[in-house]
Parts: structure tokens; C-alpha cells; sequence
């Protein structure tokens, strides 16, 4: 989860610029609620965990927006105070298979107080939300890139064209001229984005009425309109392939200029098809739900002004009720279905509020805006009596004579490979092998068959620690297609030998009720024992598992030099032909 440090004192003065007041040190128990968490609070910085749901909260000033209502019950914002501007921004056709959505928006009259340094500061912190927003709704500039602009050095009206790689200008970081090729090949941004530009033979610029290229979308801006602790008017451009993550980073870098003192100006965006649009949009987004549903899940009926009240702590506002007149039904979202009767609960949301997509997103806006401690109470409706699985005793004997022998569990991966499974431990494939289609790795092609290749890693990986070691795993195997259920221990020691083993086995059988059973020879032909000290323990006719020494030449593959000795047993074998003392 993304953290963010915030100055107390900006903090503060960003609540108190509302006539609001609080104790910044005892907001930690509320907090939480908000989709945030304080890791560190000291006289002057508080570390603050932004929880990936919220991505509105990831600057100091819009966490301060969100704060006043939840905290002080100041009243919500959902909508955004813009008011109509004369810039134009066109975005030619070819972009539609480049990056078609383009928005924007002009902040004026940002006021930092202080000196320089705070005004770099701030300047510091806007870039720090710019790449946060990057990572958070961008998905790494993917769907949406954000650059920030001083206006100041700036022509308008500005145009977003697709050119070709030959096209040059002077990048942010740099002293001189250079081809949009160069930057992908060379420029530290370039190189880590250049696969965002993969396969296209025209690349994307913005430029202004002076053919002055802004930015070399989503790599990088030009250096002529780098914003400085002198900048006062900010134009925010937001490209990419997601309209809703483009708007909410625009919104949201507009709202952090917003609340240094910062008016918003809307720009006209002539879309790659013709359309016009006045952007930001500052109307809120109004979402319905159903009184049914709200009910249902919260377990109690809520009146208006309990639902204005815990809507208005989340930025919202709650609009009414109202009668649904027909029936409506929503093949991809069952929560949205309308019966002919229900009653409607409207309610208006900001629209940088990413994190809500659908009618449950409401409703638990609504729970956390009321409180969860302040619900009712209920009981469980259905019935709770938990049925044991038929091998659970046998499971947990298997594991308390283990645990007893001084062996520790440990769980590894269920996916493995052809080489520790089979090659490596001289096993046959039992049955069917379950492939991956796809795999990610070499390392993890198949669903395991057998236990004991995972401890060999394990001790590989653990070679460096000292003597004895002694691990063991109860878990599920596939063969066939079908799930079964296996147990497999492994010990490296320096005296460790057949005797050793042999005695562990005797223990184990003894622990769990075997009053007859036979250990019998085993060919070191197949499996990874050493010839001559291994064999197969057999209960009531039925061979339920093998165990011995593993032959050095195994062992040397995982790269182990000391004695190991260890055993794999069948839990279902086991099962069948042992009594069930519980």
C-alpha cells in the first residue's frame, strides 16, 4: 500500500483554513475508517499508509478535503468549482489508435507561502502525487499519463498531433535537442517507458500555437515548461487509454492546486471524433441503489438524515428516495436489478472518487460514513454445524508424531517441474501428469505428484544453516487428474543413517496404532534411496510407504553434501487399513 508524509503544519493549516480544528495526534483511531492508517506521527510529519482503494487520498491537501467533512462534519464537496475558459485544446484523428483520450484542465493564482524552499517543497510534493496517481490509476503510465505545466511559458491553443519518430525537442532533464527516438533509446524515462509506445510508427506530442512541444506523452514533458517555485498558473494535461482513470488524475491534481488557494478553469477539448467537450466536468456523478439492498446488507433500516449524515462524512450528498415505477434488470450487475415498488436511494458522489464502481461500493460508503459499531445485531440465519473431514484424525496423529520426533512442518509450493519430480528423484509419473498450459517459469510446469522434491529444494535453499535439520510436509498431490493426500519427511545430521530413520518409522507406527505391520527391502532401482538402505512399510497387506538414506548422486543434484534420510507415506493408504481410535 502506497504511503504518503505529510506536514503536520500543512495539515493543520489546511483545516483551520475552514475554521476547523483538531488534535492531529488523536485522529488515529478514526482514521483507519477513512481508508487510511498512521504508521508514524511525530511534532512534525505524519506517515500515513493510503490504502489502494482511495487513491483520492493520496496528496497531503486532498486528504485534507476528504478529512473535514469525516472528521468535523464540515459539508461535503462533491462537485468542483470551475468556471469557463478560452483555451482550446484539438486532438487530431490519427490519435485514436495512439492514445485517444485526452483531458485537461488550467489552475490560476496557486499561492505557497513561505520562501523558496517551501515553494519547492510544495513543488516537490505535486510531482510526488503526479507519479503516485501514476502507479495507482495510471497502472504505470498504461492507461493514464499526467503532466503539469507553468502556463506562464505557454501559447495556447494547444494541439495534440501524432508525428514521426524523427521529430525533435528539448526533454525535461536534459541541455539540448533531441529526436523522439533518441529519448526511448536513451533518456532515463524513455527507456523505462518506451514499451508503452511499442509498435507504433507516429508517436504522440503536445504542442502549443508556437509549435513548442509540451509533451512527449507518456514519456516525458519538455523543459521550457518546467514548473518552478515562481509557477502561479498550472496547465494539467492527462493522456492515455482509460477515460475514468485520465479524469479522476486530472481532478486530482487540479483539486491539490485547488486547495493551495488555486482556481479551476475548464479548457474546450475537440476530441479525435469530432466531439467537444468543456473539461473538468464539475457536476457530481449520481448512483442509485436500492433500499433493498442497502437494508439487506446492513441488517437495519436507516432513516434519510442517518444516510445524509454518513454520505456527507464521505464527500457525498444523499439526494432522497423514490419510487421505483418499472421493472429494470442488469444482466452484468445483479445488485442493480430495480422491482417494480422498491425504493430508490440517489445519491451524489464526486466524480475523482475511482474506487466507486458499483451499488456495493455505495453501501459501504454509507456503513462506514454511519459506523460499523452502531448496525444491531444479528445471528447467523443459516445453519453453522461444521462436518469433520473423514481424515482429520488421522492428519492431526500424523502430525503430533512428527512434531514429537523433533521434525518441523514447513508447506511448499504445489507446482513443481519435470526435473524434481520425476528425473531427479528416479519416480515414475503415476498416472496422468497435470500440466500447467501457460507456465510463468520453468521452474513450475506441473501440479506435484510427490512430496519429497519440495524439502530437497528446501534444504538446498537452507544448506548454509547448521546440523541437524529436520523438516516435514503433509499436503496434497495430483495424480491422475485427482487430488490425494500425502506425507513426507526429510533429516540431514551427520550420524543420521538407516538405523535412524528405521526408528523414526517404528515411532510414527507406533503413535498411530499399527499393531501389525512389516518392513520389508526395497530395490534402490527406482526412487531417491541408496541401494540396499531403504525400504516399504506394509500394514495388513497394503504398502502405505517408503522410506530410507537418499543416495548421494541425488543429493548432489540440489547441491547437498551431508547425509539425508527421509520417508513418503500415502494418507489415504494409511486411512484404509488403519483403525480409527476417535
Amino acid at each position: 500500500m502506497p504511503t504518503i508524509s505529510v506536514e503536520q503544519k500543512l495539515l493543520r493549516s489546511l483545516l483551520e483554513k475552514h475554521g476547523l480544528v483538531h488534535d492531529i495526534a488523536q485522529m488515529d483511531d478514526q482514521l483507519p475508517l477513512l481508508g487510511t492508517d498512521i504508521d508514524t506521527c511525530d511534532e512534525n510529519v505524519l506517515d500515513i499508509e493510503i490504502f489502494p482503494d482511495r487513491p483520492d487520498l493520496l496528496s497531503g491537501e486532498t486528504l485534507a478535503k476528504a478529512i473535514r467533512p469525516f472528521l468535523h462534519g464540515a459539508q461535503s464537496e462533491p462537485s468542483m468549482e470551475v468556471s469557463k475558459g478560452s483555451v482550446t485544446m484539438t486532438v487530431e484523428p490519427e490519435l485514436e489508435h495512439i492514445r485517444p483520450i485526452v483531458v485537461g484542465a488550467i489552475v490560476r493564482g496557486v499561492n505557497i507561502p513561505g520562501d523558496a524552499e517551501e515553494k519547492d517543497a510544495f513543488i516537490k510534493t505535486l510531482m510526488n502525487h503526479q507519479e503516485k496517481l501514476h502507479f495507482a490509476l495510471g497502472r504505470g503510465r498504461r492507461r493514464a499519463s499526467i503532466g503539469v505545466h507553468d502556463l506562464s511559458t505557454l501559447s495556447p491553443p494547444f494541439k495534440v498531433q501524432a508525428v514521426p519518430a524523427t521529430t525533435r525537442f528539448c526533454p525535461l532533464g536534459m541541455e539540448k535537442d533531441m529526436s523522439l527516438q533518441e529519448i526511448l533509446e536513451s533518456h532515463p524515462k524513455g527507456i523505462d517507458y518506451a514499451h508503452l509506445l511499442d509498435g507504433l510508427n507516429l508517436y504522440p506530442i503536445i504542442t502549443d500555437s508556437n509549435n513548442q512541444v509540451l509533451s512527449f506523452p507518456p514519456i516525458i514533458n519538455g523543459v521550457q515548461t518546467t514548473v518552478t517555485h515562481l509557477t502561479t498558473d498550472f496547465l494539467i494535461e492527462v493522456t492515455g487509454w482509460d477515460r475514468r482513470a485520465c479524469e479522476s488524475s486530472m481532478m486530482l491534481i487540479a483539486l491539490q492546486l485547488a486547495e493551495r488557494g488555486g482556481k479551476i478553469e475548464s479548457i474546450e477539448v475537440n476530441g479525435y471524433n469530432g466531439t467537444l467537450e468543456h473539461l473538468p466536468h464539475p457536476e457530481p456523478i449520481h448512483h442509485e441503489v436500492t433500499q433493498r439492498l442497502l437494508d439487506g446488507l446492513l441488517g437495519r433500516s436507516l432513516t434519510d438524515e442517518e444516510i445524509g449524515t454518513a454520505t456527507n462524512r464521505m464527500g457525498g450528498q444523499f439526494l432522497g428516495r423514490t419510487p421505483a415505477e418499472t421493472f429494470t434488470k442488469d444482466p452484468n450487475n445483479r445488485m442493480s436489478d430495480v422491482i417494480q415498488g422498491d425504493t430508490i436511494l440517489t445519491f451524489a458522489m464526486p466524480r475523482w472518487r475511482f474506487d466507486i464502481l458499483h451499488p456495493i461500493d455505495l453501501v459501504e460508503d454509507v456503513a462506514i460514513g454511519h459506523g460499523y459499531e452502531d448496525l444491531g445485531h444479528d445471528v447467523p440465519k443459516a445453519p453453522m454445524t461444521a462436518i469433520p473431514r473423514s481424515d482429520s484424525q488421522i492428519r492431526r496423529r500424523i502430525r503430533e508424531s512428527l512434531q514429537g520426533l523433533g521434525l518441523m512442518q514447513i508447506q511448499s509450493l504445489t507446482l513443481s517441474n519435470d526435473f524434481d519430480q520425476f528425473e531427479a528423484m528416479r519416480w515414475p509419473a503415476m498416472g496422468d501428469v497435470t500440466r500447467i498450459t501457460n507456465p510463468i517459469t520453468i521452474e513450475h510446469t506441473l501440479l506435484r505428484q510427490y512430496l519429497l522434491p519440495g524439502l530437497f529444494r528446501l534444504m538446498a535453499s537452507n544448506r548454509h544453516h547448521d546440523l541437524p535439520q529436520a523438516v516435514y510436509e503433509l499436503g496434497t498431490v495430483v495424480r491422475n487428474h485427482s487430488n490425494g493426500d500425502r506425507f513426507a519427511f526429510l533429516v540431514a545430521e551427520q550420524s543420521g543413517g538407516f538405523a535412524a530413520v528405521r526408528g523414526r518409522i517404528q515411532a510414527l507406527m507406533r503413535d498411530l496404532g499399527a499393531a501389525e505391520y512389516s518392513i520389508e527391502p526395497l530395490g534402490g532401482e527406482m526412487g531417491p534411496w541408496l541401494a540396499g538402505r531403504c525400504a516399504k512399510v506394509i500394514v495388513n497387506g497394503e504398502h502405505v510407504g517408503c522410506f530410507g538414506e537418499m543416495d548421494p548422486a541425488v543429493s548432489a543434484l540440489y547441491e547437498l553434501k551431508v547425509p539425508l534420510n527421509g520417508a513418503e507415506f500415502d494418507i489415504q493408504a494409511l486411512q484404509s487399513v488403519l483403525p480409527d481410535p476417535v
